[in-house]
């Protein structure tokens, strides 16, 4: 069973930046495409940013030019840094890992909490 873990949330200023990881348990880190989602209150889990086991990363376009996703296979680790907050980026970010075999297993972590306010 693969858990993932996610910290780095908190509150922060519009204009600042917080860096989220994702830390995930099991052996099938490094073949999994790995994403990060959000969920603001009263809205619908959206996808922010992927990046697949051969590093091709995909955003959202709210966030391109802003937001970086990157992944260390050697620490079972995936990041999400986020620059230029705005009070708009607010939602529980959630941590996805897709991994494809003879089916399809999705795991999602717990959720970690951004708010951006002054």
């Amino acid at each position: 069973q693969v858990q993932l873990v996610e910290s780095g949330g908190g509150l922060v200023q519009p204009g600042g930046s917080l860096r989220l990881s994702c830390a995930a348990s099991g052996n099938i880190f490094s073949r999994s495409t790995m994403g990060w989602y959000r969920q603001a209150p009263g809205k619908q889990r959206e996808l922010v940013a992927t990046i697949t086991s051969d590093d091709y990363t995909n955003y959202v376009d709210s966030v391109k030019g802003r937001f970086t996703i990157s992944r260390e296979n050697a620490k079972n680790t995936v990041y999400l840094q986020m620059n230029s907050l705005k009070p708009e980026d607010t939602a529980v970010y959630y941590c996805n890992a897709v991994f494809i075999s003879f089916n399809v297993a999705t795991y999602w972590g717990q959720g970690t909490q951004v708010t951006v306010s002054s």
